[in-house]
């Protein structure tokens, strides 16, 4: 039960994280709901820590949750606009950090799926963290000159739109090329 409350909550957060730029498009910056989001948003990063056993992810999910009650008690709209490159900052922070240790992100989650990986399948997922830090980095440097710019319809359907249309573009462009690897090894 716990789990499924656990991937809700997950569900309920992207949703929730797409549906603030697509608001702040189609209904402008008085958007009531734009307003009421955060304090929605912090509530669901609580209860997921909550339901995390102590781990850095549960201190990450309390940090957003206290993130954004700062935003939604300062009723700072701008605040908002920060979320994608605070949740790409955090991204980037945890895949990079991991390239220092001796299994890497991906190898931690690649694991799951397959434990006795080759060398060759480490340094492939050695790379692939790589590949996510630039584009984690890519992410933040956009919609952060998005930010500066005031370009905040731009921001908007970036933030909203593009940023996870790439990001869909590179997993399955990365699942293309995984599944060529596994086959030229397998030979």
């Amino acid at each position: 039960m716990k789990a499924l409350i656990s991937v809700l909550i997950t569900l309920f957060l992207a949703v929730s994280a797409v549906a603030f730029p697509i608001v702040f498009w189609w209904q402008g910056a008085n958007s009531p709901i734009l307003f009421y989001l955060p304090w929605i948003m912090a509530a669901l990063w609580a209860v997921k820590g909550l339901l995390q056993k102590p781990s850095p992810q549960r201190y990450f999910s309390f940090c957003l949750a206290l993130i954004l009650v700062v935003i939604a008690g300062t009723r700072a709209l701008v605040g908002m606009f920060w979320y994608p490159v605070i949740i790409n900052g955090l991204m980037f922070a945890l895949f990079a950090s991991s390239l220092w240790q001796s299994q890497t992100f991906v190898e931690r989650l690649a694991r799951l799926q397959e434990p006795n990986l080759t060398a060759e399948g480490v340094r492939y997922t050695r790379t692939v963290t790589q590949v996510w830090c630039v584009v984690f980095i890519i992410n933040i440097v956009i919609t952060s000159a998005l930010i500066f710019g005031q370009y905040y319809d731009y921001w908007a359907l970036y933030s909203g739109v593009i940023s996870y249309v790439f990001i869909g573009l590179v997993m399955g462009i990365e699942w293309i090329i995984r599944q060529q690897v596994k086959k030229h090894h397998a030979n």
